[in-house]
């Protein structure tokens, strides 16, 4: 059997890494470089969004499993007043069956409340430092969910959808706006300590090519290993290039006989991108490069690195940064929430406060939509424990708590209300829907106009429904 030998002119002609490829096959051993900018029928080439943006990056903090709202940015001092009681009956008749069977005792928040800031925002001791920022902060109380459980919490969040597989919102942004990095990923999803809930169906491109999808990050070890494997000191950096080169020259002769594939048009650029991370990444993750004085604002902590690494990504031109504070669902405190409510907010009450800190003092965060909240959050009352220290709050959907800051966002405000026991929303309930049209057009899209074609219909991330709430804007 005769092998097909390609000519070098054909190799080269073949691949799309140019000049990393030329130097690569001739042997030459130079430092490595950044690959050629992106050709202009690559899916990720720089567009203009619908309109003037108001920010042009979002940092989405989220606190999967559920933070209790009631405990952090949204108090009720009715459920102090009641403390240990019973829902009263009328409360009860609106429950459902099983709701009414699992409502247990209402339970007051341990935990002081105090406004802050001129607005007055009113913000729990368990964030001292956040409410510091209490003026930038536009906090909406009247969120509304679909189902109370945690998978369908976060698709519904992330993607628009609770059931069925959709982009989500990262990708559709990038989709929307291209990368505007050559080195970077354009949607990069932090979270140390393995994957949340729902794992990698969060950051999904689903329909939309492969190349929007969001790549993952564990951002749990220490500096310096942020990345596994991005460098390899094994292979001079002239062999490698020649690897990547025959590789892609056999990935594109692959495809040319499978147009249309997606997939493999995906692997190719994530091979691509790969290659041209080990400078580009090395940098990005490198906490070194920052002032002591920095690294100490942000604390030398998991989640104090994560956010440190987030504002380093959104200089170098990153989209759409998600950091999630954990594995699994970390905020999902049926048990123990006074302990493990004061754990959590202790972990990230510091870094967020910097994060907000260092983008405001460089001039980012007027560009830059911080948001902070989970799937869901949390009920009024716990079951009948007779250990108070064991005490834990269950799903709530029904009107829980985020916030937002910067990216042309109002600050200093609350938005919306729940009653005074937080059951549910009495004004200006907010859809998941609502929240990613109002995204999006921070972002510079008309969300009914940013689709995509797929089995013979137009697709978009609010689906049918969402509107812009213009009240939250600056």
């Amino acid at each position: 059997m005769t092998m097909y030998a390609p000519s070098r002119r054909e190799l080269l002609q073949s691949t799309s890494l140019g000049s990393l490829a030329l130097a690569g096959l001739l042997g030459q051993s130079r430092p490595l470089r950044a690959a050629s900018p992106l050709v202009d029928d690559s899916p990720l080439l720089q567009k203009d969004p619908h309109f003037q943006p108001k920010a042009k990056r979002i940092i989405h903090l989220f606190m999967n499993g559920g933070p209790s709202q009631m405990d952090t940015f949204d108090p009720k001092p009715e459920l102090n007043r009641l403390n240990g009681q019973p829902l009263p009956d009328s409360v009860q008749k609106q429950l459902q069956p099983v709701q009414r069977n699992r409502a247990g005792e209402v339970f007051g928040s341990p935990f002081a409340f105090a406004k802050h800031g001129e607005s007055g925002l009113e913000i729990s001791e368990l964030f001292p430092n956040v409410a510091k920022h209490a003026d930038e902060l536009c906090v909406v109380k009247s969120m509304q969910g679909e189902i109370a459980n945690h998978t369908p919490g976060l698709l519904l969040t992330n993607c628009g959808h609770s059931t069925l597989p959709r982009p989500s919102l990262g990708s559709w942004l990038l989709y929307g706006l291209g990368n505007e990095s050559d080195e970077l990923p354009g949607f990069v999803v932090l979270c140390p300590r393995g994957l949340p809930t729902a794992q990698s169906r969060n950051w999904t491109s689903s329909f939309l090519p492969g190349v929007y999808q969001g790549t993952h990050i564990d951002t749990e070890t220490r500096n310096g290993q942020l990345v596994p494997n991005l460098t390899r000191d094994d292979v001079p950096p002239g062999l490698q290039r020649g690897q990547i080169s025959l590789a892609q020259f056999l990935n594109r002769r692959h495809a040319v006989q499978r147009p249309g594939d997606q997939r493999l048009e995906s692997r190719i650029h994530s091979m691509e991108l790969a290659f041209r991370m080990q400078s580009a990444g090395t940098d990005a993750f490198d906490l070194n490069q920052e002032p002591a004085h920095v690294r100490q604002m942000y604390g030398d902590t998991v989640t104090g690195r994560n956010l440190l690494v987030a504002r380093r990504l959104a200089e170098r031109g990153v989209r759409y940064i998600q950091c999630y504070h954990g594995a699994g669902q970390p905020w999902d405190n049926h048990g123990s929430i006074v302990r493990n409510i004061t754990r959590l907010c202790s972990e990230s009450d510091q870094p967020i406060s910097a994060l907000l800190t260092d983008l405001k003092q460089r001039g980012m965060l007027k560009d830059t939509l911080v948001i902070w909240g989970g799937e869901m959050g949390r009920t009024p009352t716990v079951q009948k424990i007779k250990d108070p220290t064991k005490v834990g709050r269950d799903h709530h959907i029904d009107g829980y708590t985020i916030w937002m800051a910067g990216g042309g966002i109002r600050g200093g405000m609350s938005y919306g209300a729940t009653d005074e026991l937080a059951m549910k929303v009495v004004q200006d309930k907010v859809l998941l829907h609502d929240l990613h049209a109002t995204i999006l057009h921070q972002m510079g899209f008309d969300h009914k106009r940013l689709t995509y074609r797929y089995t013979g219909r137009d697709f978009r991330l609010t689906d049918v429904h969402g509107r812009v709430i213009h009240e939250l804007l600056a």
